[in-house]
């Protein structure tokens, strides 16, 4: 963990222990923080402790910088900069069929912990469709996509296969404790 998010986990620790869950994050003017999906996250993290495994580390800003020009040479896409905080904590994630797509493998320094699902081989594969050329998808289950559309910018949980709208969130940290909360 660099600096930067050694402080960022710092200050959001502080403000959890004390109470202040409505705090800022810094660079991302989102509200409430990590405070919905921290503990299924550290659920997850536990169990796969249970079985001789971890999830894997944050990206550094180094590969979060890669990352973004891989994304915008390769799909054509600027990443969401609410999903992208989140890789710096954990770099993608598989558990009990819901999948967190994380930074491209090939453009880690480190070996993760666990295989990574990179977004953008994914949404090559994702987009060899053209109506799903609307999405960034952004993570899977066995039943659901979970996507973030480009024009509405707008995240929302799809079926799988039909490409039906199941669920809207606010924001994508509501996303991820839905994706979360559903795998365990």
């Amino acid at each position: 963990m660099d600096n930067e998010q050694s402080k960022i986990v710092k200050t959001m620790r502080r403000d959890i222990k004390n109470g202040n869950l409505d705090f800022e994050v810094p660079r991302s003017g989102i509200k409430e923080g990590m405070k919905m999906w921290k503990e299924p996250l550290e659920e997850i993290r536990q169990e796969e402790k249970q079985y001789g495994g971890d999830i894997n580390c944050g990206i550094s800003k180094e590969e979060a910088e890669n990352f973004i020009k891989a994304v915008k040479d390769e799909l054509g896409i600027a990443l969401p900069e609410e999903y992208l905080k989140i890789l710096t904590i954990v770099n993608g994630i598989e558990f009990n069929s819901f999948i967190l797509y994380g930074a491209d493998e090939p453009l880690l320094k480190k070996e993760p912990n666990q295989h990574v699902n990179g977004l953008i081989d994914c949404n090559k594969v994702w987009h060899e469709n053209e109506w799903q050329k609307q999405y960034l998808f952004l993570g899977e289950s066995s039943i659901s996509w979970y996507v973030y559309d480009l024009k509405a910018k707008k995240y929302y949980e799809l079926d799988n296969p039909s490409g039906e709208v199941s669920e809207e969130f606010n924001d994508f940290e509501r996303m991820l404790d839905e994706m979360f909360e559903n795998s365990l």
